[in-house]
């Protein structure tokens, strides 16, 4: 009988930055020099990059700064980081900064909000450039909403072209990076440029507070849409040696759901006109030193798999037993077993610890519910876990082997040696008389 630990989380992802300061510093006597956002629309997950260039001009020092979410996008956001740059150039250096919730009572119509702890309290004149990093997943929209096999897949983005603040932004600007080239529309608010796969909002100087201008993007976007919507990771611990892994996903493709009949023929026929927005192909990036990898579904093993072992990592390239289009789904489990003294430790007072990565290995893919759990040795005392962010954790048991009850008297241990002993002396007087009669024969 062994105890795991269960930890569980939800990811969903999107975005909309919108910026506040802190209470002990009125907007007015905070403005924004300079801000810069990057959004990365090349994937279904969707990266936004902030660049921003905040001075204090007032009084009071500033010691964090909030970033704010529209309630609609809010539940969409999965990893917000924040780091600050000092230095020019090849000198710059960056360190991390403390990214947490903040509840505002004042919040306008529902606005969710994020602090940012500055290492230094913003001084009245000083200046600070600050870097961060939002990923949203489920945040493009697909339209048409089905499509057949030999169409491209088009979609929504929603976004603004200016940046919300609660203050003065001296100049801002905006660029929207796309798949392809291939754009059906956007929203113009001038100026606004395209060229090839870029559109470029700004710049624009010295917006008043709360200004917003809504955009929409229609393009094209045939990267692969994958979710997991349920992924169960089981870590068993051995100390014996080993650290057992088993994966158990619900796999599925969230864009544009396919119509019409597929055909096979042309799927591998035309691999660059048919089915452009499936995939069949995964990859999977393991810790080194991995072993005893398989692969397989509710039918069998899956042959159609390729490790390549490395001194930094692994990589597992999986192939589903067929191409998912949008809305089709597969189960499948990848298993594979580690060196036990890579990710097991000691502490000082004693305790065993387990360092190990908490997510998915799945390359580009979105995790909407995610279960992992920690299997301990029999006798194992007083577990717990610490992770970065909340989750639930609860224990329970799990039986690894099976006990059966029943009688057996040790006398019955000496019959099969009995019965072979018998049978070897059956076959050596077997012989003897076989002799004695052929020498009597003989004579």
């Amino acid at each position: 009988m062994a105890i795991p630990l269960r930890l569980r989380a939800a990811v969903s992802i999107s975005i909309f930055a919108l910026l506040l300061i802190l209470p002990s510093c009125s907007a007015q006597d905070i403005q924004v020099v300079n801000a810069e956002r990057r959004i990365d629309l090349t994937s279904h997950i969707i990266k936004v990059f902030l660049t921003l260039k905040v001075e204090n001009t007032g009084a009071s020092p500033a010691s964090e700064i909030l970033l704010a979410f529209p309630p609609t996008q809010v539940d969409h956001l999965a990893v917000v980081k924040a780091q600050v740059a000092t230095g020019k150039r090849k000198k710059k250096t960056y360190t991390p900064l403390d990214v947490n919730p903040k509840e505002l009572p004042d919040a306008p119509n529902g606005t969710k909000y994020l602090s940012i702890s500055l290492l230094n309290p913003l001084a009245a004149g000083e200046a600070v450039t600050l870097e961060v990093l939002c990923i949203l997943t489920h945040s493009l929209e697909p339209f048409p909403v089905e499509i057949s096999q030999s169409e491209s897949q088009l979609v929504y983005y929603h976004d603004s072209a200016l940046i919300l603040s609660p203050y003065h932004i001296k100049q801002q600007i905006t660029f929207i990076k796309t798949p392809t080239t291939k754009v059906e529309s956007f929203t113009v608010v001038d100026p606004t440029h395209r060229a090839g796969t870029e559109l470029k909002y700004g710049p624009y100087n010295d917006r008043p507070p709360h200004s917003y201008s809504p955009v929409i993007v229609h393009l094209e976007n045939n990267s692969p849409f994958a979710v997991v919507e349920e992924l169960v990771r089981e870590v068993e611990i051995s100390h014996w040696g080993s650290l057992q892994i088993t994966e158990q996903y619900k796999l599925a493709h969230a864009g544009a759901r396919h119509k019409g009949v597929f055909s096979r023929v042309e799927y591998q026929s035309r691999p660059g006109h048919s089915g452009v927005s499936s995939f069949r192909h995964l990859l999977a990036r393991l810790p080194p030193r991995v072993h005893s990898v398989y692969y397989r579904d509710e039918i069998g093993n899956i042959s159609s798999s390729r490790l390549r072992l490395g001194a930094l990592k692994s990589e597992l390239e999986i192939e589903p037993r067929y191409p998912l289009f949008g809305g089709w789904k597969a189960t499948f489990v990848i298993g594979y077993g580690l060196p036990l003294e890579d990710f097991l430790f000691e502490s000082p007072d004693g305790k065993r610890y387990l360092n190990f990565s908490y997510g998915c290995p799945l390359v580009e893919t979105v995790v909407d519910k995610l279960t992992i759990k920690v299997v301990l040795p029999e006798g194992s005392k007083e577990p717990s876990a610490v992770v970065p962010f909340p989750v639930n954790q609860y224990l329970e048991k799990k039986y690894s082997y099976l006990d059966v009850y029943y009688h057996f008297n040790p006398i019955f241990m000496l019959a099969e040696p009995l019965m072979l002993t018998s049978v070897f002396f059956l076959l050596f007087v077997t012989c003897v008389a076989y002799l004695h009669i052929d020498l009597s024969l003989r004579k």
